[in-house]
């Protein structure tokens, strides 16, 4: 009989958003050092490299027909345009990680979490939204981030309360008032969801060779 504990399953695409400041970052980096077979949705996008990036790493760098194929054909899950350029996550490298039964990053706003959901089956998505603790706390963290001027600050600050307002839309809700403690809920979001019937392939034959025994 096969062992139970090697029961195969299908990926799952675990998509977090958060305004900027709440700790997602944080949050996804120590994610994917406790978890190194979870992989990160590798964007393309058609703006050219920056200093230090590596093609296939940090971005898959693309020409704007090559964008624009891909974009049309229906490669891509999601995609934006942002100053001029255009970012997409594709779907190809997604459908094989989920099928080989190994999960998928995606760190995105709430319009691409949407693209998302609408590009692919709701059974294969685990949607996260990281809350700061309050007002007072996200605004503190902003100042403190980087040394942006006030203006800067405070657009962000409206940034931030509209992706807020879109946090009905995800499956969990965590409030990230101790990183440990968030770091702690989404390891136990993951491990559930791992458990859940409609991925485990694996379990349908496992049980008829339990009933054949019987």
């Amino acid at each position: 009989m096969t062992d139970p504990s090697n029961l195969a399953r299908r990926g799952l695409m675990l998509i977090m958003s958060s305004p900027s400041g709440a700790g997602k970052s944080t949050l996804s980096r120590k994610l994917l050092e406790r978890e190194p077979d979870m992989a990160m949705s590798v964007s393309v996008t058609t703006r050219p490299p920056r200093p230090g990036e590596v093609d296939g790493k940090d971005y898959h760098f693309i020409t704007p027909e090559e964008f624009r194929q891909l974009r049309d054909s229906g490669g891509l899950l999601e995609w934006a345009e942002v100053f001029g350029n255009f970012y997409g996550s594709p779907r190809e490298p997604v459908e094989k990680a989920l099928a080989e039964g190994r999960d998928v990053l995606f760190d995105v706003d709430w319009q691409g979490a949407q693209q998302i959901a609408q590009a692919m089956s709701q059974d294969d998505l685990v949607r996260v939204f990281i809350m700061p603790p309050s007002v007072e706390e996200l605004h503190a963290r902003l100042r403190k981030r980087a040394q942006d001027p006030q203006e800067v600050i405070a657009r962000r600050m409206a940034q931030a309360a509209n992706e807020i307002s879109h946090w009905p839309e995800y499956d969990y809700v965590i409030i990230n008032d101790d990183l440990d403690k968030a770091d702690a809920e989404l390891a136990a979001i993951i491990r559930a969801e791992r458990l859940k019937r409609h991925r485990r392939t694996g379990l349908h034959e496992f049980v008829r060779g339990m009933t054949r025994e019987m």
